[in-house]
């Protein structure tokens, strides 16, 4: 039996998430954690899924493709989502390894999901990204794009998605930009938002995230 002192990385974070959502009067269960495992070997994540954790990120379509068929194979329990960009020339394979994919930033990529989805008879969960410090050097939606943008993406296609996703600026105080995303949200009644990252992670649930990404927390 593990004691506090003995706790994985894993079980250790898990109860950080449950310890900051009480502090900020929301259920434990609320946030989920997602085990980023970009740059990963198969033989660091086995430990994690046999201490049950069964909710994983990756970056790249390409990556996920050496890894996660061989290990959805052997556990059948996973939920994979996609949380890097995706290029549209790898959406046929995206749509094929990933249960959900946290990056959909265009109409254009939107059509070509929706198409794919219609091919594999498989349907997929999305997030929306939201550039919400507008940095050039990143994909999403701008935050005073995002009103047209998903009532066009409604409108043309029909797609499961049902939240938002963002990376803050790297060099600024995180909290005014994951407030920002709980209000677009709230505006569009999206329920899920996926933002917060091992460095700020509990910030983002004191704004009300729903799903936290960790990746170095969990193996350095």
């Amino acid at each position: 039996m593990e004691t506090p002192n003995t706790l994985s990385p894993l079980h250790k974070i898990q109860n950080q998430i449950e310890l900051t959502a009480k502090l900020y009067g929301r259920l434990p269960n609320e946030v989920k954690l997602l085990a980023v495992t970009k740059n990963q070997p198969i033989d660091r994540i086995i430990p994690l899924v046999k201490q049950g954790q069964s909710l994983f990120g990756e970056n790249r379509t390409q990556e996920a493709e050496t890894k996660w068929p061989g290990l959805k194979d052997a556990y059948n329990f996973f939920n994979l989502h996609l949380i890097g960009h995706l290029q549209t020339n790898k959406v046929k394979q995206a749509v094929a390894l990933f249960d959900a994919i946290q990056t959909l930033d265009s109409v254009k990529l939107a059509h070509k999901l929706f198409i794919e989805e219609q091919r594999q008879q498989k349907k997929l969960e999305y997030y929306i990204q939201i550039n919400i410090g507008r940095e050039p050097q990143k994909s999403g939606v701008l935050p005073e794009d995002f009103a047209d943008f998903y009532k066009t993406l409604l409108s043309e296609v029909t797609l499961n998605v049902t939240g938002l996703m963002c990376i803050p600026p790297q060099d600024k105080n995180p909290a005014p930009y994951f407030e920002e995303m709980a209000n677009i949200a709230k505006r569009s009644g999206l329920a899920h938002l996926s933002m917060g990252m091992s460095d700020d992670y509990e910030t983002a649930i004191q704004y009300g995230a729903t799903m936290v990404r960790l990746g170095r927390a969990l193996f350095s």
